[in-house]
């Protein structure tokens, strides 16, 4: 039988595009099979010179698999297969931002092999992503940051924003059958999506995703954000992963970051928590270079986010850099919330920048 692989990557532009196409194989399991696994899947090739990973006169790239769910599009025994982008001799290419991550996992040994058995005892990260579904006139298709949200007209501004969180009804929502769709399909085909909303500017939805762990919840993430643009573009939307795709008095997008190690899980882990949010300030500039790009349009200190120039943590405020939820001082344990991630953000450096800062935090904070 003929079974359709669609293979997805990240692309070597700024802010990172995901790229994709379709591999047609022939596929006659035996009789036992359970279907196909990541290891039928073959590496392929495609043209880098067109993609920024390549010149022109030595223009091809290699594709390995890594991630695999069923094709909620096609249905069937058809694919959606995550890639990790690779030289053609084999070697880990420099956009690769994902082995970057691997080996930070490996190198503290992070197994997250064997079916995540051992998930208790590795670090959670939860996803919060925010985007803007836009309206795209033909002729501003092909430009990006033009175009305006659903339900908002240069000649006709909607009501300033504060009704449409959480929003019902048609007057205070919009778009919510790409919102579902969306989720409908990330929860078809595995992907641990446990929540969606409607967000604070018109037209501006959020999904969460987690608790996952660092590879498997990034791999995880971009093929939810593949699937959002398929979604979206069966209804003739764009998405805008812009964090602030409308200047003035409205909110930007970001991608909140929840983690959590084990010690901060368990009893007494409020110290441990502690102990990241007062180290982490000595990595703020590496931290914002990983966090996305365009971000000082939305870290302005307005708009329940932190100033970009200044790092801040602290109980419950979403105006600081870090928030940790009220329920770590009630229940002394839990975890923190990064607010500063742009929507835009690429999760495995966002990933590998929490694990690395983690490994320098975890002794009591009396005891730094």
């Amino acid at each position: 039988m003929k079974v359709f692989l669609e293979y997805v990557w990240l692309d070597g532009y700024k802010p990172t595009n995901l790229r994709s196409k379709t591999k047609v194989i022939e596929y006659n399991p035996p009789f036992w099979s359970k279907g196909l696994k990541l290891g039928d899947i073959p590496v392929w090739s495609f043209d880098g010179s067109s993609t920024k990973q390549a010149e022109g006169t030595d223009s091809d790239c290699l594709l390995k698999p890594v991630y695999m769910c069923d094709d909620p599009f096609r249905g069937g025994l058809h694919k959606l297969v995550m890639c990790e982008v690779m030289n053609p001799d084999g070697s880990v290419h420099e956009t690769n931002t994902r082995h970057e991550l691997l080996s930070r996992i490996e190198e503290i040994d992070l197994d997250e092999s064997n079916n995540l058995s051992n998930k208790d005892e590795l670090p959670w990260f939860g996803w919060e992503q925010e985007y803007t579904l836009m309206w795209k006139s033909q002729k501003s298709r092909f430009k990006e940051g033009e175009g305006f949200p659903f339900g908002y007209e240069p000649d006709n501004e909607p009501r300033k924003q504060g009704e449409y969180y959480c929003g019902v009804g048609n007057r205070n929502v919009i778009g919510r059958e790409i919102s579902e769709e969306h989720l409908t399909k990330c929860v078809d085909v595995g992907l641990d999506v446990s929540g969606v909303n409607a967000e604070v500017l018109i037209g501006q939805w959020e999904y969460q995703i987690g608790p996952v762990t660092a590879l498997n919840g990034s791999d995880q993430l971009w093929i939810s954000r593949y699937i959002l643009n398929r979604v979206a573009e069966r209804h003739g939307a764009g998405i805008s992963y812009h964090p602030k795709p409308i200047k003035g008095d409205w909110n930007g997008s970001g991608c909140h970051v929840n983690f959590s190690t084990k010690e901060m899980r368990e009893d007494g882990g409020q110290q441990y928590i502690e102990s990241m949010c007062e180290i982490m300030g000595d990595f703020k500039e590496e931290q914002l270079k990983a966090y996305g790009d365009y971000n000082d349009q939305r870290l302005t200190g307005d708009h329940e986010t932190s100033s970009l120039n200044e790092y801040t943590w602290g109980y419950s405020d979403r105006g600081r850099s870090i928030r940790i939820p009220v329920s770590v001082k009630l229940e002394g344990k839990g975890y923190l919330e990064d607010r500063r991630p742009s929507s835009n953000c690429d999760p495995y450096k966002v990933a590998n920048i929490m694990i690395k800062i983690s490994q320098h935090s975890h002794q009591p904070i009396n005891q730094i």
